[in-house]
């Protein structure tokens, strides 16, 4: 007799695939939770700190006691702000309304910045068409600074060497600034500058005062003369401490030398302190 071939039976993954299955999805989401659970995020977590701080949540569940601070409530106290709301959501919307107000305030920042460019602008072509006119080029040179416009004279035209006393060769070119002024309101900044050269007279001990002396003169000149309001005018006298080159020879000197005429923007800080009495 034949025997029967025995058929054979799929039996399938041997038995340690399923624990080796189970251990790998375990892996699996134990990693996922370390990813989940590192990507916080800061806004939402900062308001459920707040409101376990505050008490906002657990607050709302009843306790078998009854809370002191509201006895009228049934042993149930509201949270900060009167709809039972938490400082979460208050704080949300104070958020809001600070960003709004920044906003606003940094356009209006901007918008004010645009017109004093504008206004500056405007000087500059003014002071450089008079420049033109006049034929002051060559003696009085402009430029344009963050403070206002800032026009340049060399001493030697309106001082002696050592000298505060105004020339009278320099008195045409004061003139002409003088009436510069008179046509418009903004404050003015004289500044004197000299050479490194060190001086050692009776009347000025040091550059200091030599700078601060003709500094002076140039303003006196404009109040007496041109009838200035003397209330516009600041003076500054910096001796040798701010060359525009190095003080290498005669040529360097002679640039260094000079004064400073500053038309304040009207804005300028600098334009409105004045020493208290």
């Amino acid at each position: 007799m034949k025997r029967r071939p025995r058929r054979q039976t799929n039996k399938g993954a041997p038995k340690w695939m399923v624990t080796y299955s189970d251990m790998v999805t375990l892996v699996l989401v134990f990693f996922i939770l370390l990813f989940s659970m590192s990507q916080i995020d800061l806004v939402k977590f900062q308001s459920v700190t707040n409101s376990f701080q505050s008490r906002a949540i657990l607050d709302f569940l009843p306790s078998a006691i009854p809370s002191e601070s509201n006895p009228g409530n049934d042993g149930m106290e509201v949270g900060p702000g009167e709809d039972g709301l938490g400082e979460a959501d208050g704080g949300d919307e104070d958020e809001d309304d600070e960003d709004d107000v920044d906003l606003d305030e940094l356009a209006g920042q901007l918008e004010e910045w645009e017109k004093k460019a504008d206004a500056l602008t405007r000087l500059m072509e003014n002071i450089d068409s008079f420049l033109v006119e006049e034929d002051l080029g060559d003696v009085i040179s402009a430029a344009r600074t963050e403070e206002g416009v800032i026009l340049v004279m060399q001493d030697s035209i309106l001082f002696d060497s050592a000298e505060a006393e105004i020339l009278d060769s320099g008195r045409p070119f004061l003139d002409e600034v003088g009436n510069l002024l008179k046509g418009i309101p903004n404050n003015v900044r004289v500044e004197g500058h000299t050479d490194d050269r060190p001086i050692s007279t009776y009347r000025f001990p040091s550059n200091w005062e030599l700078s601060g002396a003709r500094a002076g003169s140039v303003v006196r000149y404009f109040i007496e003369e041109h009838d200035l309001d003397e209330s516009r005018f600041l003076i500054g006298g910096y001796g040798d401490t701010r060359p525009v080159v190095e003080n290498k020879g005669p040529q360097d000197w002679s640039q260094n030398r000079r004064v400073e005429i500053v038309i304040l923007d009207t804005d300028h800080e600098q334009a409105d302190e004045k020493p208290e009495d």
